[in-house]
């Protein structure tokens, strides 16, 4: 058998002639100083995406130099190169229209260069999956290293953090609570360190799930940007990753069904992002795993809640990190886990959780499995005549009081509509009826925003309204809290039921019997869909090929042409 090439042999351009390619890559090479010594080394890819519009990754740099260094003294040749940056705050319309694209540029220059294994350096949100789907197709050994949670501010003696606190005082802003000089104030102690946000939103969510898939090292997920272990984690992860070359430890090779599972279980014992529902289909649509959001709720049914984290809880990454971080919480998952997964170092799961605790675990962020937070998981989902597909609710951030609801449905055409309208005195609305969003989904002109999240209309957030039932096909940050019901498939832009929704109609939700209903008889729902017609498409570019390969939500807003069968998905 043939050996396979490695480091500047590997991927050769062809010109006709293999040898005179070498010896031009080698010419090129060594204009950067290298040793002939070095060049014979196996080549580790350092993946970076940093950008001055990506202030969560603003510590990159310090990051890439640690790798590098444990990759050089375990023998590596370490190269970094930049590929597109997803900063969240900054994207329009949103930044998921754009991950399928960064993950398009991952994939493409993990094959394109000579790489033996590589190193995925990121954090924001849409940046952990993009790189994982991306690495996930391009099948070259790789390990994850994230950049890690800003720290907390503190306003009037009080701990806040981007983005639930964000949110938090917004909502009292928009109550007239505070003035327009104490929310100025507020936004400048919301994010006083690099990093991503310091609550268990996506960005947090997918560094921890990527821990619990195997595809990180043991510890690493929590640790704050600024904090001196994050470099000593990127230099042992460099370390690893020079002895990854030959050892086919793909993320097809690590990520099995049993991993998938685990960090499902995670995923709902931390009561994390909805978004992370999304990402985790799309990673088992490019490895040809199955994804089930009714597997998703039946493992909620029996996974407890155990971190007490914002946006749902009291606390903070930092202090998740304090507590015992991602090892001390798979310690008490471990009854529900496959212990037989593989890790990337080689080890399975149960071995990595074999090793002592090195210090004792916070009962007031982590609690025991025999004392959880709640008996069940944060998330479930829901399905029925206004969702066929599913829908997703986070339930450990929604009012109970809400679970079991039937109301008038005040309904919003757009996200145009909705900023028309939502706060005009006159609109027709109660704190009963539920409101509801269209034509904010995968295949909309919208392309699926975080605008789930639709805000008490402010005449009701004056009189005291909190919460109330909110229903869409967009999706919601992570960091966000409240009744609200997303994800909606197919999605309006489709088709689907929630298109033909109408002001003054009855919907039904029932969390009890995952049932989300649109009350209105079929003969009249046949009229209405007589009567629509689909949003025109994009005439060109990036616009056109998501508009003409993107899928729903329960299958990760992958292209079709991406997902492991390609088109046969």
């Amino acid at each position: 058998m043939t050996e396979p090439q490695r480091g500047l042999r590997r991927g050769l351009t062809q010109y006709g002639d293999p040898e005179f390619a070498l010896f031009l890559r080698r010419s090129f090479i060594r204009s950067m100083g290298f040793s002939e010594a070095v060049l014979e080394r196996p080549i580790v890819g350092i993946v970076t995406s940093p950008s001055e519009l990506n202030t969560c990754h603003r510590t990159m740099g310090e990051l890439v130099e640690a790798v590098r260094r444990g990759a050089l003294a375990a023998g590596a040749l370490p190269l970094a190169f930049p590929t597109i940056s997803l900063g969240e705050p900054y994207l329009f319309p949103t930044s998921l229209f754009l991950r399928n694209l960064m993950a398009i540029d991952v994939e493409e220059m993990i094959r394109a260069q000579p790489l033996d294994a590589v190193v995925l350096v990121g954090g924001c949100d849409k940046t952990v999956p993009a790189q994982l789907m991306g690495a996930a197709s391009a099948e070259v050994p790789a390990v994850v290293l994230v950049v890690g949670p800003m720290l907390t501010g503190r306003y009037r003696g009080e701990r806040l953090s981007a983005c639930t606190d964000c949110r938090r005082f917004w909502a009292r802003y928009r109550a007239g609570e505070l003035d327009a000089e104490e929310i100025r104030t507020i936004e400048g102690r919301l994010a006083v360190t690099a990093g991503t946000c310091g609550v268990m939103g996506t960005a947090s969510t997918m560094a921890c799930l990527a821990e619990a898939m195997g595809l990180a090292l043991p510890g690493s997920a929590a640790v704050p940007a600024v904090h001196a272990d994050r470099l000593r984690i990127a230099e042992a992860t460099g370390a690893l990753a020079a002895a990854l070359p030959g050892s086919g430890r793909t993320i097809r090779a690590i990520v099995t069904e049993k991993n998938l599972e685990n960090a499902m279980r995670v995923l709902l014992a931390l009561s994390g992002s909805t978004n992370a529902v999304i990402h985790l289909a799309a990673i088992a649509g490019r490895l040809g795993l199955p994804f089930s959001l009714r597997r998703l709720d039946a493992l909620s049914e029996e996974t407890p809640v155990l971190v007490d984290l914002k946006p749902t809880g009291r606390g903070y990454m930092e202090d998740f990190h304090a507590a015992g971080g991602m090892p001390a919480l798979l310690r008490e998952l471990a009854p529900l886990l496959h212990l037989d997964a593989p890790t990337i170092d080689g080890r399975t799961l149960g071995a990595v959780l074999a090793e002592p605790a090195r210090e004792p675990v916070d009962r007031e962020i982590i609690r025991p499995l025999s004392d959880p937070i709640a008996p069940r998981g944060g998330l479930v989902a829901l399905f029925g005549t206004l969702a066929p597909e599913g829908a997703v609710l986070k339930r450990a951030a929604a009012s109970p009081e809400l679970f079991e609801h039937e109301g008038r449905a005040v309904v919003f055409e757009s996200l145009e509509d909705l900023a028309r309208r939502i706060d005009d005195p006159e609109l027709d609305v109660a704190p009963s009826d539920v409101l509801v969003l269209k034509n904010a989904g995968p295949a909309s002109p919208a392309r699926m925003p975080e605008a789930g999240y639709l805000p008490i209309p402010k005449k009701l957030a004056r009189a005291g309204v909190k919460d109330m039932v909110r229903i869409s096909d967009a999706r919601m940050s992570g960091t966000a809290f409240g009744t609200v019901i997303l994800h909606v498939a197919p999605d309006a832009a489709s088709g689907g039921p929630l298109a033909l929704a109408r002001t003054g109609d009855r919907i039904r939700l029932s969390v009890r019997e995952r049932r989300l209903d649109l009350l209105v008889e079929a003969e009249e729902l046949a009229r209405r869909r007589e009567a629509w017609r689909p949003p025109p498409p994009p005439e060109r570019g990036w616009a056109r090929l998501w508009h003409e390969e993107i899928l729903q939500a329960p299958q990760g807003c992958d292209f079709r042409v991406l997902r492991a069968n390609g088109r046969e998905a």
